[in-house]
């Protein structure tokens, strides 16, 4: 490859291993070395450790400079996610040193805006496109060992003491040897896993972790068994302050392969690579002698799915499947050990992912609703599911930027978690109170009584840090109390102003709303003016939990016509009825097939796919438009658990459906 056609590489971070990657690049077949970003270009030395290289001031100055064509980003561990989705949207493709970020849910929004720009991004673990790698799984494909039943692999070292000043030995670095050095072995025992079943790697179907955390925090030693469903059980360590033997030993029915620091492979700069067979007494060295320098593999690997037009790497390099797969095992790791690090939490990740300040957007439409004096988006963010702060901010600052406000929130939902996490998000980016539409729910049964929501609502407001909600819902009903007495607990808390929109029932019947309202009217209370059921392009047959109501029958979208009572519907798009997780010939989930699986949804579902087909789009974006699309309100709650799921969701909202094409896709006329 000629001088003018080689990928032009530029670096951000000129740390020890910067100068490792330069190295490689010198040393590659397709790389050029361009440039350097750093803070301190005065600092000495810098010449000499990057030789013909540009040294830039500032790593925006970088991503700036169009004889860049690809960044690799060597700064410390924190600013990896940030820096890498700061180069894709500049159109740099990028290579990122492990771990590519924090955690899966932070690498998923790196891998998604690559995939968005169209740009190369991957996670540098260089040894996986070494050819000692390559012939270590053939070795264990050809059965050389027999079944493999057992991996042990390690990476650990000793920095001889606590450090203070070390980013190891730092928690709001990042620091310890699970993110550091754990991936090592974490990510070939996944890769011989994968091998033996003829896969590029294979994910655990249980990871348990104990650690040391040291006096900062951090794990200095750490261990973890991972077991897969083919019954290989595989044993990982790391350490920075306890010196291990660092040999990969991968252990069969007849013998076993050792490998002494694999991740180095043959060296640093080229040498003997050794792979050692034992069966019974027999002992077999085999040699690999490889001369290229260490980190010109991953040079070139990059530089080949760059040329063509690949936005991850090739097998064997990590794959972007590859790398949330390790990256999820790590995150499993440090929960079972209890470690999350300061920047994970809300009172020091003040930012979007991307090292930007959370700002309201205007994409998401908006409609007013009776009760509400601010326009509400045409979509609420509901986020039941979310693990933990640093997860859910992600989604919800994405859901916001995009012009998202309203945000449903329970009491119930992970034990008061994720009402926490919304009260530590929203004051951690400083937001407006009066910016966002809360919604809050309370008295879910077995507790269904009016005492209980005045009690619930003192721990939720205090969780949710504000001192009211926009919207209130009874979670459930409870037929045996007279509807009275529930609509006088919601009004008293009207009348303290801990509710200043709306309330009603969420899986509560017509005849219930009714009798609340005409109560209310009569008695002088405040009135309930809203709904929270399920409402579906297809109709719910069966309740997905007890309780549950659905009002997407007939039956129910003439009273909501005739009362234009708001629906904040949950399941709006059939809880995956209408992705290819569904079909007639599709019977292994069962809660699809009990809830939702009938010809007539079947029929509503053809319809919606032959509709997306001549939109050019998905049918479960048809069937989020035909929710928004009734002629009575109806605000969609949408639970999507990573920033590619929720944009392909808000991505439904430019579809305009006319009343001819909703009564269509209900009844085929």
């Amino acid at each position: 490859m000629t001088m003018e056609n080689k990928i032009r590489w530029g670096i951000i971070g000129p740390g020890t291993i910067a100068r490792a990657f330069a190295e490689g690049i010198t040393h590659s077949q397709t790389g050029k070395l361009v440039a350097i970003a750093t803070r301190n270009p005065d600092k000495p030395g810098l010449s000499e450790a990057f030789p013909g290289a540009r040294i830039v001031a500032g790593y925006e100055a970088l991503l700036g400079d169009p004889e860049i064509d690809a960044v690799y980003i060597a700064v410390p561990h924190t600013g990896h996610a940030e820096w890498a989705i700061k180069s894709i949207r500049a159109g740099k493709h990028v290579l990122v040193e492990k771990p590519i970020a924090l955690s899966a849910y932070d690498a998923d929004v790196v891998f998604y805006e690559a995939g968005k720009a169209k740009v190369f991004a991957g996670e540098a673990y260089m040894y996986r496109l070494h050819p000692q790698t390559a012939k270590l799984v053939e070795l264990v494909k050809s059965g050389v060992i027999g079944d493999v039943r057992i991996i042990r692999s390690s990476f650990g070292f000793n920095m001889g003491g606590f450090k203070p000043e070390h980013r190891l030995f730092n928690n709001d670095t990042a620091g310890g040897g699970i993110l550091d050095v754990g991936g090592y072995p974490v990510s070939m025992v996944r890769l011989i896993a994968g091998a033996v079943e003829g896969k590029d790697f294979l994910e655990p179907k249980t990871v348990a972790g104990v650690a040391h955390l040291g006096q900062s925090g951090v794990d200095e030693w750490a261990s973890a068994v991972l077991k897969f469903d083919n019954g290989i059980v595989a044993e990982v360590s790391c350490s920075i302050m306890a010196q291990q033997d660092n040999t990969l030993r991968i252990i069969g029915s007849e013998g076993r392969i050792e490998v002494k620091d694999f991740w180095f492979a043959s060296g640093r700069q080229g040498g003997v690579g050794r792979i050692e067979i034992f069966r019974g007494n027999e002992r077999e060295t085999i040699e690999l002698e490889e001369r290229r320098y260490l980190y010109s593999f991953e040079v070139d690997a990059a530089g080949a799915a760059i040329r063509e037009g690949r936005t991850e790497f090739a097998w064997p390099g990590m794959s972007a499947a590859d790398s949330l797969g390790n990256l999820r095992v790590l995150d499993q790791w440090r929960a079972s050990v209890g470690l999350e690090y300061g920047v994970e939490k809300a009172a020091k990740r003040l930012t979007n992912l991307a090292g930007g300040t959370v700002r309201a957007g205007r994409n998401v439409p908006k409609r007013q609703i009776p009760g509400l004096a601010k326009p509400v988006s045409v979509v609420s963010l509901g986020f039941e599911f979310f693990p933990n702060f640093a997860a859910a901010s992600l989604t919800m600052d994405a859901f916001y930027e995009a012009g998202g406000n309203v945000f449903d929130t329970a009491y119930v939902y992970g034990a008061g978690k994720t009402e926490k996490i919304f009260g530590d998000w929203h004051t951690s980016r400083r937001l407006p109170r009066e910016d966002f539409i809360l919604i809050g729910k309370g008295a879910h049964s077995p507790l269904c009584y009016p005492d209980v929501i005045a009690r619930q609502l003192d721990q939720s407001l205090d969780r949710l840090k504000t001192d009211y909600v926009d919207v209130y819902f009874m979670h459930r009903d409870n037929p045996d109390v007279p509807v009275g007495e529930f609509v006088d607990a919601m009004d008293a808390e009207v009348k303290r102003g801990r509710i200043r929109g709306i309330f009603g029932g969420s899986n509560w019947s017509r005849e219930r709303m009714d009798e609340a309202i005409a109560y209310a009217r009569k008695n002088g209370k405040a009135v309930p003016g809203a709904l929270s059921n399920n409402f579906s392009l297809a109709e719910m047959l069966d309740p997905i939990w007890a309780g549950c109501v659905a009002a997407s029958d007939d039956d129910w979208k003439r009273w909501l016509m005739e009362r234009q009572i708001p629906n904040f519907a949950w399941s709006s798009q059939g809880r995956g009825f209408f992705t290819s997780r569904a079909g007639r010939d599709k019977r292994d989930d069962e809660e699809l097939v009990r809830v939702w699986y009938s010809e007539r949804n079947f029929q509503r579902r053809d319809r919606a796919i032959e509709l997306a087909e001549k939109l050019g789009r998905h049918p479960i974006h048809v069937a989020l438009a035909y929710v928004i699309a009734q002629p009575f309100p109806v605000i969609p709650l949408i639970g999507p658990r990573t920033v590619g799921e929720l944009e392909d969701s808000l991505s439904a909202l430019d579809i305009q459906l006319s009343p001819g094409q909703v009564a269509w896709l209900e009844n085929g006329s």
